[in-house]
């Protein structure tokens, strides 16, 4: 056994690279199943992260369905989903580029079916019968806050388009009835979100696609309705969380009731389109995830007896579940496998189909996540994924504390998994602690988990997130001294507001984070426009709350260094946010430092892009905790040093 050679923590070489990270890396978007061919959507980095359609036919040839220049995504919602249906042979596509619907055909042409821009489309349901198709439309003719939200009927060659249901401020997850007769559709209202409060309604179809007789069968009066699915026989299912838990629940008789109660999730926050937590693989039997804890569990729910199947996988998490009455796939992925589509026969046998990446490093290089829960304010308990610094080639002074990186996940309704992740152990692998961070308000943990956020953000994520802190420096896990927190988006802030308004951080870094609340309310999206009433109170009765939770206003308060990642073309963060708190650190005479990226969005597809801010952090803590790193790294130019 080769010796251990002794380096500071930060300081180790590791094969875990940025070009590792980025090479070779396929994420993978959705799957579905059409008889017995596979299709996936597939995301690449090396072409500015332009999204495709692949389908695997049953004597397994792949095939990609829609080439460059085609961008299989929509920006309904900014966060868009699933933007493709297929009809007979042909597949129909929202192309991310210029907004349009294209429809390619059996032989392989392509042609543009729309002619408005200005229309975004999102979440097709498919008229087999009538050979027609549903979308939830965004029309952004007027304004992109006020966007109008509807959902529309066209015919095949995108003609005859007409209005079938509007009025709500938000639609979603229309779905045809087996037999054709029915659309059953989400709806909810500012200032809700959709985990907040959402109803599900179903409406008899007319001879020309529009709609009959709507009616609300669940949902509503603080009820978070979600992922509406028919079975084979023709009964409505969906997941609700009035138990406080999104359990799977049907309508029999008129009356919603239960399949199975479990105190775990069976669904996930409706961020983007078309999230499929279960389905039907034959008539009676459903293939699901649930999350405990954090971590998700596949398993088969007997409808008809209301029995729970567990299955036992290698896999801790679990997405994109579809079935074709027969065969299911999914997305699955562990603490040492990346995220892989995975076809399931009819006997429970597990097909890998196709892995996002091959782990091409050694195993153990990766540092193995540690579920903890700890105390946090009020009595309460928080969740958090703890790694340790790992790598076999090397050991640190016995004197000498790892420093610790606090990851603060986005949303803020959103979650930390733990699965293999090359960007936490590219830390890990250099000698930092990171501790994930579950804080209150995160999915996966109940209504109650999340509504500990309601009026406290800015509050609850960050004192629970010092509270990770605290409780692995009482373990004598971590050098107090060097504690960097990050997070990107709705963690951009936690993290700016973290470190305006604790004093346990010595480093920070925001990725596109919010530091100026008010702005943020006037400036973003439709979806997102007043999901702060609910976050931090009404605007602009609460305006002052507002101006107290925002970073921007305390950074007399700010005594430590912060580097700041932004995309020139984020719409749902503007610029602004991070130019102004750059300015002030600047003035200020802290460390400061700004990387911006030309064409970049809300988050960062371009490989080079991914690469530089993962190595511009770590140069800066570089920098900032005073330890060499191994491998050369580009310079950051940091202000004020």
């Amino acid at each position: 056994m080769t010796e251990k050679a002794t380096g500071p923590y930060g300081s180790w070489k590791s094969p875990v690279t940025t070009d590792l990270i980025v090479q070779g890396t396929t994420p993978l978007v959705s799957t579905g199943l059409l008889g017995q061919d596979l299709y996936w959507v597939e995301a690449r980095p090396k072409e500015a992260g332009r999204n495709t359609v692949m389908r695997q036919a049953q004597d397994g040839t792949v095939t990609e369905l829609t080439p460059a220049p085609y961008n299989v995504r929509t920006r309904v919602h900014e966060y868009g989903g699933i933007s493709y249906c297929f009809l007979g042979g042909a597949l129909y596509f929202s192309n991310f580029d210029d907004n349009f619907l294209y429809v390619r055909s059996e032989d392989g042409d392509i042609e543009r079916i729309t002619t408005d821009s200005n229309l975004r489309y999102a979440d097709p349901a498919v008229d087999v019968r009538k050979q027609r198709t549903y979308w939830v439309r965004e029309d952004h003719t007027e304004s992109a806050i006020a966007a109008e939200t509807t959902i529309v009927v066209m015919d095949t060659d995108g003609g005859n388009e007409r209005i079938v249901v509007s009025g709500s401020d938000f639609y979603s997850s229309p779905r045809l009835s087996p037999d054709g007769s029915q659309l059953a559709y989400l709806t909810w209202q500012h200032p809700n979100m959709p985990w907040d409060e959402s109803e599900l309604w179903v409406a008899d179809l007319a001879e020309d696609g529009t709609l009959l007789n709507a009616k609300r069968v669940a949902g509503g009066s603080g009820e978070s309705v979600t992922q509406p699915v028919w079975s084979p026989d023709g009964m409505l299912y969906f997941a609700s969380d009035r138990s406080n838990w999104w359990n799977i629940m049907r309508i029999n008789g008129g009356n919603a009731e239960t399949v199975y109660a479990k105190d775990a999730e069976f669904a996930s926050p409706g961020w983007m389109f078309g999230i499929s937590d279960y389905a039907f693989i034959d008539d009676t039997v459903i293939i699901c995830t649930y999350t405990d804890k954090g971590v998700k569990h596949l398993a088969k729910i007997d409808v008809v007896t209301g029995a729970l199947i567990p299955m036992e996988t290698a896999y801790t998490f679990f997405s994109s579940i579809h079935s074709n009455g027969s065969d299911a796939v999914f997305i699955a992925a562990s603490p040492t496998e990346f995220p892989r589509i995975v076809r399931m026969n009819t006997k429970d046998q597990l097909a890998v189909i196709k892995a996002s990446a091959e782990l091409s490093v050694d195993k153990s290089y990766i540092s193995q996540p540690e579920t903890i829960e700890y105390p946090t304010a009020d009595g309460k308990t928080a969740y958090a994924f703890y790694y340790r610094p790992h790598n076999p080639e090397y050991a640190a002074p016995a004197d000498e504390k790892p420093p610790l990186l606090v990851h603060v996940h986005g949303g803020p309704t959103g979650m930390t998994t733990a699965i293999l992740n090359l960007v936490k152990q590219y830390w890990t692998s250099r000698g930092f602690a990171l501790v994930d961070v579950n804080y209150g308000g995160s999915a996966g943990f109940g209504r109650e988990y999340r509504e500990r956020l309601k009026g406290n953000w800015g509050i609850t994520d960050v004192e629970d997130s010092a509270n990770a802190v605290r409780y692995l420096i009482e373990k004598g896990e971590v050098d107090g001294s060097r504690v960097a927190i990050s997070g990107g988006s709705a963690g951009g802030y936690t993290t700016l507001a973290s470190l305006v308004f604790t004093d346990v951080y010595s480093a920070g870094a925001s990725h596109f984070g919010l530091s100026e609340l008010e702005v943020f309310v006037k400036e973003t999206h439709k979806f997102e426009s007043r999901y702060l009433h609910g976050l931090i109170g009404p605007y602009p009765e609460a305006k002052d709350v507002y101006a107290e939770r925002s970073p921007i206003n305390f950074t007399d308060r700010l005594s430590c260094p912060v580097i700041f990642f932004q995309g020139l073309e984020d719409k749902i963060v503007l610029p602004n946010q991070a130019e102004g708190m750059v300015e002030a650190l600047k003035e200020k005479g802290l460390p400061v430092a700004y990387l911006a990226f030309e064409g970049e969005g809300h988050g960062f597809r371009k490989s080079t892009n991914i690469k530089r801010a993962i190595e511009g952090e770590f140069y800066f803590y570089s920098r900032i905790f005073g330890f060499e790193p191994a491998q050369a790294i580009e310079p950051v130019e940091i202000l004020n040093a």
